[in-house]
């Protein structure tokens, strides 16, 4: 449904319906009201810039009288906040925008809860990847368990269980639901595919060999491969914190393109760099 609406006999079904699962603002308004005019444009700004967080229905009573007979309209403009097909709260005539968002937030979702759903909806039709951004913004306003366990669902669906395995370590032992079950047998799983003959070959030989770099380097790789990235990252930072050129600049060259394919935003990746930045400067 669209943010900004004409609401009329014909669609008045519709937005009621809307309102079981999302706020709505009717604003009625008339031609004859020049203040009810002013007040619908500041109405319609409020609802561009609040991402989604409301529907804007606007009634012309010029054209619908009825519906806001149905409501018992005695002014205009007169402005309702419509909650499970109820008004909930509203207020006649006009007022600034500082007062009318006061208002509002009483009665709002956060932005986090919007993300959170949005992306809940993503994950049901399998798309992790549009999902992901979503709730890393979700996570950032709101660490608990609620968006936590969707944010490590989506990021176990893309493979990332490094960070999986950090979410769920956070999460208290009152949260740990049926969900939280299920994504802990799912990261068991993964960590058990991850855990290749080629890495555990690889490590056998450098635990032999703990000074060969060139084993070292092949196993780190493996481990990229593996989407075990936490576990290169600290075996090549434990080098580098002895020597930054080690292995003629190999070691630091891996280092850096691990983070660089974990992209700017992973915080695991930053962790690093900052620890890399620390040895630098």
């Amino acid at each position: 449904m669209d943010t900004v609406l004409d609401l009329t006999k014909e669609n008045i079904q519709q937005v009621v319906d809307a309102s079981m699962q999302q706020v709505v603002v009717l604003t009625f308004w008339s031609q004859q009201s020049p203040e009810s005019m002013a007040l619908v444009q500041t109405l319609q700004q409020m609802a561009a810039s609040q991402s989604g967080r409301f529907i804007l229905a606007k009634v012309n009573c010029d054209a619908e009288m009825e519906i806001a007979n149905y409501f018992q309209i005695q002014s205009l403009p007169t402005t309702l906040v419509l909650r499970e097909g109820k008004p909930i709260d509203g207020f006649a005539g006009v007022q600034e925008q500082p007062q009318i968002q006061a208002m509002f937030e009483q009665h709002l979702p956060q932005l986090w809860q919007l993300q959170l759903t949005e992306a809940k909806t993503l994950l049901a039709n399998d798309n992790a990847e549009q999902a992901l951004p979503l709730l890393k913004e979700a996570y950032q306003a709101n660490q608990q368990a609620e968006v936590a366990l969707v944010y490590a669902d989506a990021l176990l669906k893309l493979g990332q269980i490094e960070q999986v395995k950090v979410l769920l370590s956070g999460i208290g032992l009152a949260d740990q639901d049926s969900y939280y079950q299920s994504l802990q047998a799912k990261l068991s799983l993964a960590l058990d595919a991850a855990d290749t003959p080629e890495i555990r070959n690889l490590q056998a030989d450098l635990d032999a060999n703990p000074n060969d770099l060139s084993l070292l380097l092949a196993l780190c790789k493996a481990l990229n491969s593996a989407k075990r990235d936490e576990e290169a990252l600290e075996k090549l930072f434990s080098v580098l914190v002895k020597d930054i050129t080690a292995h003629d600049g190999g070691v630091k060259q891996l280092f850096m393109e691990i983070l660089t394919a974990m992209g700017p935003g992973n915080p695991l990746a930053n962790q690093y760099r900052r620890k890399l930045y620390s040895l630098l400067y």
